[in-house]
């Protein structure tokens, strides 16, 4: 492993301490009795407290100095006089450990008695202090100058979710994402739980991935050697627990879905579905506006929330538009009764990308997707999708060809789903063999009949309403995050690409060498005259080179040039 200079030293001290008879990394329990935040809001002048947290700034002054404490709650400052700290001769603690020993990012705990600065500033004054856990790697801390500008900021997305560890330290504000974020599910298990519905689990690991149009994890049981997919949706487990006799189940579920990766879609996300007896969709709609309505206040104190450029009111009611309706306002095309072939014409005519293998509820999702979704910025429900887009729908009271469906719309993207859910067993099997047609013309993401469901609904189930929403695409809308990493806590990335690490010959050091020397470009012949190399030295150790993407000859007129490869 190599190490940075910074590292280095960091193992020094870490030696150091212990050469002092100091444990970097206690066993015992610190008796912390107030966070940062408790002591600002319970201050009293004189008020003893023990505190612990990160070393996040320190200003030495010769036999005192100040400096930051960061814990969970906030930043306290901290008064460390040496005197103080080590009342007797020995001065250790202050001059060699304080001064010399601990770094910034290190874990230490302070116990002593709150007072208050001249300029105001509300201090603890240390009477002692424990190092607590030693940190071996610098923070990458930004830097304020005197005119307030900042350099070196922790910004970069990719190491930021990558590291979510060092966001949080040195990019705080990012917590408060995270705060509303279990708020949002407290809300909503508060407004679910007064209502009287029950919160479940149902498998994650399922021998159908059904529920769902969608692509998913494959793995395989050594013991029952059978396949399992990870779960894309939770809902025909849900509704065998309404079959079951429960009249209002809920689920915050993980799903998995091995499709693409974008700035809204994560493999692995967090969904809540709902199911309550003898509701419609229509009941469901005036319930989801509700709900949204209490969660947005519960998380932001208000029901508007910004989305870049957008205000979002999620104060109920929200406008209902038909997905009829909705395209042929924005295309000019009614969908009403067109066959397969019309829709995919239609949708060619359009600029849209369509193959042979979508069938008519793809092609329609296709065209409203492109052309109609992101015209709905304000809640929006889009309703009475045709049947062939949702196979686990009731048949529209009013009009066979259509469902009784809906999805919630915000800013352009979707964030809720739901039905008048289909009981009948006969037409549920009809509904899963058109998905299986699809599936053979080469849809990989047709649903699979899950034939132990269709034995449940044969058993019967109530009229049932069933609602999904992603929580993540939710709290994006809520806290103006436009990506769904912002929102997660460690997003699935790319694998880290790690530093090939090349030994390197002394003779190919020293061809090195003389190119850095050179603003890492010379002739060849001169270079070669430089290094004073045998003939044989000299080959091996340019073709070494070039293998390892290190130098590159450049042939320059007559002359051939060699360049150091960054």
């Amino acid at each position: 492993m190599q190490l940075s200079e910074q590292e280095i030293i960091r193992r020094e001290k870490l030696g150091k301490l212990k050469e002092l008879g100091i444990n970097p990394y206690p066993a015992n329990l610190f008796p912390v009795n107030h966070t940062s935040k408790q002591v600002k809001e319970t201050f009293e002048e004189g008020k003893k407290v023990i505190v612990a947290g990160r070393l996040m700034s320190a200003r030495v002054q010769g036999k005192a100095s100040f400096a930051e404490l960061q814990d969970s709650e906030g930043r306290i400052q901290v008064y460390i006089n040496r005197d103080e700290i080590c009342p007797d001769e020995d001065k250790t603690l202050y001059n060699e450990v304080f001064k010399k020993l601990i770094d910034l990012g290190d874990f230490i705990g302070i116990e002593g008695e709150l007072f208050t600065t001249q300029v105001g500033e509300k201090t603890l004054r240390a009477k002692n202090i424990t190092l607590l856990s030693k940190t071996l790697r610098p923070l990458p801390l930004p830097k304020v100058d005197a005119e307030g500008n900042v350099f070196d900021a922790f910004t970069d997305p990719e190491l930021r979710y990558r590291m979510r560890y060092v966001d949080l330290v040195v990019n705080p504000q990012v917590k408060e994402v995270f705060i509303k974020r279990t708020k949002l599910f407290n809300a909503m298990r508060t407004f679910f739980n007064d209502k009287g519905y029950f919160e479940v689990e149902t498998p994650i690991l399922q021998s159908i991935p059904g529920g769902a149009a969608a692509r998913p994890f494959i793995t395989h049981h050594n013991s029952l050697d059978i396949p399992l997919y990870m779960r894309i949706a939770n809902e025909l487990y849900l509704k065998r627990l309404i079959v079951g006799g429960f009249d209002g189940v809920y689920e915050f579920s993980k799903n998995f879905r091995n499709e693409g990766m974008d700035r809204t879609h994560n493999p692995e996300f967090t969904a809540m579905e709902i199911y309550v007896a003898y509701k419609d969709y229509n009941w469901m709609m005036e319930f989801t506006e509700n709900l949204l309505e209490y969660c947005a206040t519960q998380v932001n104190g208000t029901t508007q929330a910004t989305f870049g450029e957008h205000t979002v009111d999620f104060k109920a009611p929200y406008a209902r538009v038909s997905m009829t309706d909705a395209i042929k306002q924005f295309t000019g095309f009614d969908i009403t009764g067109k066959t397969e072939e019309e829709l995919r014409a239609a949708a060619l005519s359009m600029g849209i990308a369509v193959n042979e293998t979508m069938g008519k509820g793809k092609l329609i999702d296709e065209i409203f997707g492109e052309k109609c979704e992101g015209n709905f910025i304000q809640p929006t429900f889009i309703t009475d999708y045709p049947k062939d887009m949702s196979p686990l729908t009731k048949e529209h009271r009013d009009n066979p060809e259509l469902t009784e469906r809906f999805e919630l719309m915000v800013c352009g993207k979707e964030i809720a789903n739901a039905y008048s859910e289909l009981n009948d067993p006969i037409d549920q099997r009809a509904r899963f063999e058109a998905q299986l047609a699809l599936s053979e013309r080469g849809d990989d993401e047709a649903m699979f009949i899950d034939n132990d469901f269709l034995r449940a609904l044969e058993y019967g189930m109530p009229p049932t309403s069933g609602l999904g929403i992603g929580m993540d695409r939710l709290i994006m809308f809520l806290t103006n995050n436009p990506s769904i990493q912002e929102v997660l806590f460690f997003p699935q990335m790319r694998p880290e690409k790690k530093a090939i690490q090349i030994e390197l010959e002394e003779e190919e050091k020293a061809i090195i060498a003389i190119l850095e020397k050179n603003a890492n470009t010379l002739e060849l012949a001169e270079l070669k005259n430089q290094a004073g190399l045998s003939g044989k030295k000299w080959d091996k150790a340019m073709k070494a080179l070039s293998q390892h993407g290190l130098t590159k000859v450049v042939v320059n007129g007559e002359s051939k040039v060699v360049e150091l490869q960054s």
